[in-house]
């Protein structure tokens, strides 16, 4: 049997010892030193001039005097001399003046959290990390912020994502209650998208951003193109809505070739266009206006237009082009007006369009 313990060297009281309390009392001081071990420096390399019993130090490289030998061991004033003790793998200790924690790797003692959270598995903040979120945290707040050049840094701060291949997945998924309402990135492609969901299965894309040009495409603006397949008769000073029955395109069913009704299915600003063209004979004097009306009373500023001279032709054709507020439900239409003659808005060249800009 050993005279001492394995791990922390403690003496064994042996049988028939005389003096038991020596032995027992060396064991209980090395117990006192090194559990909970807490020193006071491990970057000094030569013993305080006046230490108390009780001071213990982790030995600095290069260490002098009583310490001249002892590098990396724990050294402890028993009030008349020091006592060393080798260190394992794996204890830890607390530095009182640098304010860290300390583990010795077998061959010396590192800072816990910092080269010892190499290639760890796991890391959880707050929160337990596992196999499918290794690394967690729950917090209210973060702040990344670049290191000045006075600190060694270059003052710039640059955070990459990289993925295996334009077949993978690479961005960011933005979560309420941990289901997935908005995804940001590149997405089995190389295009660049935001894409919003209400339940978190179904997506519509914001905008995506074709890699190879740049260009950006909003797939799901609400906007639209309409034109009526025949031509609308409007009896002499009325002012007429335009059967505008048939969509060119219609993302979002903004338009209702029913009702001839663009509805606004969002608060914001919108482009919004028409064009008119009356057909008369030509022995006929007609005159034409034409305007864009919400909700089938308010005229649009800027969206009023008029051909106020004679016209006896064929066909006359009146732009119209404006910017307007909507709110979300208000709808628009166009409308005609002839004074001179009854005349008739024509089939295929009477138009209506607009989209949202804001």
């Amino acid at each position: 049997m050993s005279d001492t313990s394995a791990n922390l060297a403690m003496p064994f009281i042996q049988p028939s010892q005389a003096q038991k309390h020596v032995t027992h009392n060396e064991a209980i001081a090395i117990l006192d030193t090194l559990t909970q071990l807490s020193v006071l420096s491990s970057e000094t390399t030569e013993p305080p001039a006046s230490p108390l019993a009780g001071d213990r130090y982790i030995v600095a490289a290069g260490a002098t005097l009583e310490w001249a030998g002892r590098d990396g061991e724990v050294a402890t004033f028993d009030g008349t001399a020091w006592r060393f003790h080798v260190p394992a793998e794996g204890w830890r200790s607390w530095d009182q003046a640098a304010g860290r924690f300390l583990v010795h790797d077998g061959s010396g003692w590192t800072e816990l959290g910092h080269d010892n959270l190499n290639n760890v598995d796991r890391l959880g903040i707050a929160t337990t990390a596992d196999a499918a979120n290794p690394f967690a945290a729950k917090l209210n707040s973060a702040l990344w912020t670049a290191r000045p050049t006075a600190e060694g840094g270059t003052g710039n701060l640059m955070q990459s994502l990289n993925r295996e291949s334009t077949a993978n997945d690479l961005g960011m998924v933005l979560q309420t209650d941990y289901v997935t309402k908005a995804i940001l990135g590149q997405f089995g492609s190389t295009d660049f998208r935001l894409s919003v969901s209400q339940d978190g299965t179904n997506f519509r894309d914001a905008f995506s951003v074709d890699e190879p040009t740049g260009m950006i495409s909003q797939p799901n603006l609400p906007r639209f193109k309409a034109k009526t397949n025949f031509d609308n008769f409007a009896a002499l000073q009325t002012w007429t809505k335009i059967s505008i029955n048939e969509t060119d395109y219609n993302e979002q069913g903004v338009f209702d070739p029913a009702t001839n009704l663009f509805t606004a299915p969002a608060s914001g600003t919108y482009m919004l266009g028409a064009s008119l063209m009356f057909k008369e004979d030509s022995t006929n004097v007609v005159r034409m206006s034409g305007r864009l009306v919400t909700n089938g009373t308010d005229v649009i500023s800027g969206a009023y237009g008029e051909i106020s001279g004679p016209h006896a032709h064929l066909g006359t054709v009146i732009w119209l082009q404006t910017i307007a507020n909507l709110s979300a439900g208000d709808t628009v239409e166009l409308q005609g007006y002839v004074r001179g003659n009854a005349a008739y808005f024509a089939a295929e060249h009477s138009t209506f369009w607009g989209y949202k800009i804001g």
